[in-house]
């Protein structure tokens, strides 16, 4: 339980500011002999953490490992089964809030105020007195001293600073004085982020801060957060995010939370090397010793040239060789073989126009020839665009106008946007698989089991499936069919960590072509080889890494001609 308090309102005196506090602030977040435990099930135990100033902390973890609970502990949303989570005195806790409900009767503006409570309660408790009637000498004085403080908190300001975020977040001026209730879903998330990041909170909680953000949202954040000076802790499924943005990992596996210097990808590549070391019997302790200390240097070279590297946050500082163990997470085992080599016509597009059903046009004039060997994704600033696509050449949507051909050794395998209508069914998934293949049911039990689904799991039923294990169906669907162009929309979407890494490897390495659309970073810059970005007026077409297409100032010039007041 949280340790006790002289002060009756210790929650208060934990987690928001007093004005002029007497106490110097420790800057940090201190978890001590903490442990979680739900019925018999025991999440971990026996944490001892400092999260520090100027430090950003990925946690991750496998799902149902607690990340998001230790959040809620930290947050005091939750009360730890043992010890205590403090911080200074003075310091403010900001929260990322999962309810997208709750300020539906507030306006945009003031929904991001509400975020520093202290400031939001002073400035009502301000404007209640200069609104009485019959306003006092006594409330001259109580006012003089609340506008003391008022501007000490960044009173003056407020009202531009949260503007100035939700501009950043996508959120125009135009909608700032709309209720949240009459925002989409999509722009209540940005708005709630906006929340969360408004009066530079002392220390702040993020919990898969990226949904429903597009990339360039995204980069602002990462760019927010580079120069961000306080605490903060975030969970997230956006390896590119967490490798911006982090300095530290915190593990959750063994029934432990660990504390390691250096963003995922260390951890990752890391974690990978100990097992391959640990796979290796006859290599001695020596050379695996020097194995790691070779790798750790050419990480740190790399890591001293990325954005969060500054002299008060150096990823890899007191690291001990020692620490680095194989992770206990299934990776799934994601194979996709072609049946037939492809042909050198694999697809052809000419003047291809779409929209949506109210005339809104998502992309017109669409011409390009797919060359074998290509694996391009598709953007655009409206998603509904690269999935109109899809379906077109996919057979399943008639376009507006214009063609598309594809090459007669071409064989494809489609994984949508939307795969509810495949599990409107009474099937278990050993039943469902089988629809779509011929074998017997070793045949099938192999293919699931390779997507980490064992023994009595293949017999439960499609239709009570989660978002993430009817995924892992579809992707074994897909590899049934061996083709040689494989067409994903959003393939992200729903998969943990270890299923995006397994599925990003596996498609790094694949010989036929790919045509996709993802929200995520890494998948696209470590498997597109071309860029073709849908517009209201037309396409661009480039032969490059997705990496250098978001910073040539060139293009982005030839972007924002082709959306024109769309952009931004």
């Amino acid at each position: 339980m949280r340790q006790s308090h002289p002060n009756h309102n210790y929650f208060y005196r934990t987690f928001a500011p007093e004005i002029n506090p007497t106490h110097e602030k420790t800057n940090m977040i201190t978890v001590s002999d903490l442990a979680i435990q739900f019925g018999k099930k025991v999440l971990y135990k026996d944490v001892n953490i400092k999260f520090t100033q100027g430090n950003i902390y990925g946690i991750i973890g496998a799902n149902g490992a607690g990340k998001s609970t230790l959040l809620r502990a930290i947050s005091g949303e939750l009360d730890p089964t043992k010890g205590r989570i403090e911080m200074g005195v003075g310091e403010r806790l900001s929260v990322l809030s999962q309810d997208h409900f709750k300020f539906d009767e507030c306006t945009v503006l003031e929904t991001v105020m509400r975020g520093h409570t202290v400031l939001w309660d002073l400035m009502r408790e301000r404007d209640e007195l200069y609104s009485k009637p019959d306003f006092s000498d006594e409330d001259g004085i109580k006012v003089a001293e609340l506008e003391e403080k008022f501007s000490e908190l960044g009173g003056y300001t407020a009202e531009n600073d949260a503007a100035a975020l939700l501009e950043g977040l996508g959120i125009k001026v135009g909608l700032h004085q709309n209720l949240m209730k009459e925002l989409s879903g999509k722009q209540k998330v940005r708005v709630m982020l906006a929340q969360a990041l408004f009066g530079n909170p002392d220390n702040l909680l993020l919990d898969e801060p990226t949904n429903d953000l597009d990339l360039e949202t995204v980069e602002w954040l990462e760019d927010y957060l580079g120069n961000f000076e306080h605490t903060v802790l975030v969970v997230s499924h956006d390896r590119h995010f967490l490798d911006q943005v982090c300095t530290h990992t915190v593990d959750i596996d063994f029934g432990k939370v660990t504390l390691f210097s250096g963003n995922y990808s260390f951890w990752y590549q890391s974690s990978q090397l100990a097992l391959r070391q640990s796979q290796n019997q006859k290599q001695k302790i020596e050379e695996k010793r020097k194995e790691l200390e070779e790798f750790i240097r050419r990480f740190s070279a790399n890591a001293a040239k990325s954005r969060q590297t500054t002299s008060r946050k150096k990823m890899l500082e007191k690291l001990n060789i020692d620490d680095i163990k194989p992770s206990t997470r299934k990776y799934p085992g994601i194979i996709f073989q072609m049946e037939r080599e492809p042909g050198n016509q694999v697809l052809e597009v000419n003047d291809l126009c779409a929209s949506t059903e109210s005339g809104e046009v998502l992309f017109k004039n669409l011409t390009f020839n797919v060359e074998n060997k290509d694996k391009i994704v598709f953007i655009s600033h409206d998603p509904r665009a690269m999935t109109a696509l899809f379906e077109i050449i996919n057979g399943n949507k008639k376009q507006d106008s214009g063609s598309f051909k594809w090459g007669v050794t071409i064989t494809t395998a489609y994984l949508p946007l939307d795969n509810s209508a495949f599990f409107n069914s009474d099937l278990n998934m050993l039943e469902w698989l089988s629809q779509y293949a011929t074998g017997n049911e070793v045949f099938f039990k192999a293919y699931l089991g390779r997507m980490l689904f064992k023994d009595e799991d293949v017999l439960k039923k499609v239709c009570v499936l989660s978002g993430g294990e009817k995924m892992r169906c579809m992707i074994a669907r897909m590899q049934l069919k061996n083709a040689n162009c494989l067409i994903l929309d959003t393939p992200t979407n729903h998969l943990d960590m270890e299923s995006i890494q397994a599925f990003n490897n596996n498609l790094k390495l694949f010989n036929g072509n790919i045509l996709f659309a993802s929200h995520d970073h890494e998948f696209i810059n470590t498997i597109a080889n071309r860029i073709i970005e849908l517009t209201p007026n037309g396409c661009i077409d480039k032969l490059m890494t997705y990496e250098d297409y978001i910073h040539d100032e060139h293009i982005r010039e030839i972007r924002q001609r082709m959306y024109g007041e769309s952009w931004g």
